[in-house]
């Protein structure tokens, strides 16, 4: 008597057995894929080869998906060698499309859901040209002082007492400003531990508490010497200067100075704006400067006065105005902007 066990072995082996072809299983033969049905089940199908285009009866050699021919404008034969390999910088220049490519495009929907392509023109251009895109010449409202201005003169009002300043105990205001700061700054500045200018990038000088500090006529501040590159053109360029926040924020004043270290130009009073922090950047104040409007600026010393540290700046947040005080310490991101 054959027995339930003995049946199910039977129905099982007969079962494997009309899953094979030949000896082996559908799946494990060169020229079948497996997929699943909607219902779960596991089918078996043939892979179709493809004809070579330009001649329909003969197979590709290897195997080919189903609809994947050869790309335009490609021999089937072609092959490249030292004659005919492609210039990578002329590959470039193309925007990596090769003659008999298609353009490329992407694809998108429209207002009525509709899916659509557009060919797009890839930038060709190098990571050094694309640091180097024209910006408008905008510049921070800010108090310039320079060497060559002349101070201004007027006519005395009616009842001037000219010794009224000493009786109130106000010294007088002989000279520009330039000429009154230069009796304080910059001969004895620490030249020996400035910083190069580094050009096309951003680059970063950071005031901090172990920083030279001098005595300027605005008061007591660190400061960073930065020597000006050599040949640089008089006009188009303009100098980005960004003073980011860390439990607060570095007002900058800037101060050109000649081989000598005498001052020629003063920057101050610089009306910022403050951009907020996101999720991969802090917050900082942006100015944008002239530089280098005459071949004696050798010299760029950036420092901070009284008056500024004293001061806060106030911003606008979704959780209402948000107060930032100013430090005498921070870091300052430089970089140049070709504007011609």
């Amino acid at each position: 008597m054959i027995t339930h066990n003995v049946l199910t072995a039977m129905a099982c082996a007969a079962l494997l057995a009309g899953c094979q072809v030949g000896g082996s299983t559908v799946s494990d033969r060169e020229g079948y894929f497996t997929w699943v049905d909607e219902r779960g089940r596991a089918r078996y199908s043939p892979i179709v080869e493809a004809p070579s285009v330009g001649s329909p009866d003969e197979s590709v050699s290897g195997k080919q998906v189903a609809g994947e021919g050869e790309r335009k404008g490609e021999s089937a034969a072609e092959e490249f060698n030292t004659g005919n390999y492609p210039d990578a910088e002329a590959l470039r220049r193309k925007g990596y499309v090769r003659d008999g490519d298609r353009q490329p495009y992407f694809t998108w929907r429209d207002a009525e859901g509709n899916v659509r392509t557009s060919p797009y023109q890839p930038d060709t251009r190098t990571e050094e040209e694309k640091a180097f895109v024209v910006q408008p010449a905008d510049v921070t409202p800010a108090s310039v002082y320079r060497a060559t201005d002349t101070p201004g003169t007027s006519e005395p009002v009616a009842g001037y007492d000219p010794n009224a300043f000493a009786i109130l105990g106000i010294e007088g205001s002989s000279g520009n400003f330039l000429e009154r700061f230069s009796e304080t700054c910059c001969q004895a500045l620490d030249v020996q531990n400035h910083e190069r200018w580094q050009e096309g990038r951003e680059f970063g000088v950071y005031l901090t508490e172990g920083s030279p500090v001098h005595k300027f006529l605005t008061g007591e501040s660190p400061y960073q010497l930065i020597a000006l590159p050599h040949g640089t053109s008089s006009g188009g360029q303009v100098l980005r200067m960004r003073s980011y926040a860390n439990n607060g924020v570095f007002i900058p004043s800037v101060v050109f100075l000649d081989s000598e270290l005498t001052p020629v130009r003063l920057v101050t009073d610089l009306v910022s704006d403050f951009e907020p922090e996101n999720w991969h950047r802090r917050g900082y104040l942006e100015a944008r400067i002239p530089v280098f409007g005459t071949q004696k600026e050798r010299w760029m010393l950036i420092f901070t006065r009284d008056e500024d540290t004293e001061g806060q700046t106030v911003i606008d947040t979704r959780r209402g105005p948000r107060k930032i005080p100013h430090v005498s310490v921070g870091e300052i991101g430089l970089y140049i902007i070709q504007t011609q």
